[in-house]
């Protein structure tokens, strides 16, 4: 469920339809929502696991001051996705334990 008219928040109303892949999942999403909104709209609460004991972190804070949101975007590791908006074909992942680099070109 989205909300679509707010008095404060933008109205959804023509804004364009993009898609992120999550964890290898295609999910539909709207331009300048965060990767957390889009994800709760799917029903994806868990965007990580912790590194002693395995615990699901998702959305905590909701404004960027905590790290329980973070995931993977386009490769970068501990992105907040509470205050990351979403971009048409941004690849997101799950973290399980600490995030790992991998060589990025940008």
């Amino acid at each position: 469920m989205r909300i679509q008219k707010h008095p404060i928040l933008d109205d959804l109303e023509g804004r364009k339809e993009i898609y992120i892949t999550v964890d290898g999942r295609k999910i539909r999403a709207y331009e300048g929502e965060s990767i957390a909104a889009a994800l709760f709209t799917e029903g994806i609460m868990v965007h990580r696991t912790t590194v002693k004991y395995n615990e699901p972190r998702g959305v905590f804070c909701n404004k960027g001051r905590c790290t329980d949101c973070i995931m993977k975007v386009d490769g970068r590791p501990n992105v907040r996705t509470c205050i990351t908006k979403v971009r048409d074909g941004m690849i997101v992942e799950s973290i399980h334990g600490l995030g790992k680099w991998e060589a990025f070109h940008e």
